[in-house]
């Protein structure tokens, strides 16, 4: 029988991902690396904003490699469909639970900013089930539905940091580069 691995605290998650090399920065590694490392909740507290009309973007670590944000969502907030334009994700829930529900690009035409999607899958994901974006089928949106009946935390780790994601509308067949912004950066609000 596998035994659960022991929470560390976010100070000591950060360190030991800070010690990951670039070589080691892969897709399976950073993976193993979640469910190895799984967060004590209480540890992220200082890093946790709510605002009950959005979710929030919170920045606990950034590096020339990666970015660790704490992102909060109220029930029933959600993510816009998006893509990650090319950057690799990984995500873990040391809080409550979540859905990511994937998509499929079937048809794209980037000069016109038009395209058309269909569903892949959906994934839960709780605090012993990380998950991380399929660099094939990157597009997905992430949300915590009202039946869940809780606030969730989501840690992301974005390999390379940049500032900007693709966002889609499957409604209207369209998408396109959108500016990211934090809530807050190390503990501080902006």
């Amino acid at each position: 029988m596998e035994t659960a691995p022991a929470l560390v605290a976010i100070s000591d998650f950060v360190r030991e991902l800070r010690a990951v090399s670039e070589a080691g920065f892969t897709l399976e590694r950073v993976q193993r690396f979640l469910r190895e490392h799984p967060v004590m909740p209480e540890t992220l507290e200082a890093y946790l904003v709510w605002d009950a009309q959005h979710y929030t973007r919170n920045l606990i670590d950034k590096t020339d490699l990666y970015e660790l944000l704490a992102i909060c969502w109220e029930p029933g907030q959600t993510s816009a469909v998006h893509n990650h334009d090319g950057q690799l994700c990984w995500m873990a829930a040391p809080i409550g639970r979540l859905m990511v529900e994937n998509y499929r690009v079937l048809e794209s035409d980037e000069e016109r900013g038009l395209c058309r999607l269909g569903p892949a899958d959906k994934v839960l994901m709780e605090p012993n089930r990380p998950s991380a974006v399929d660099p094939a089928e990157p597009v997905h949106r992430v949300y915590n539905p009202h039946e869940f009946g809780q606030r969730a935390v989501s840690l992301h780790i974005y390999s390379r940091p940049f500032d900007h994601c693709l966002v889609y509308s499957p409604e209207h067949g369209k998408y396109g580069r959108i500016e990211l912004a934090y809530h807050s950066r190390y503990g501080q609000l902006v």
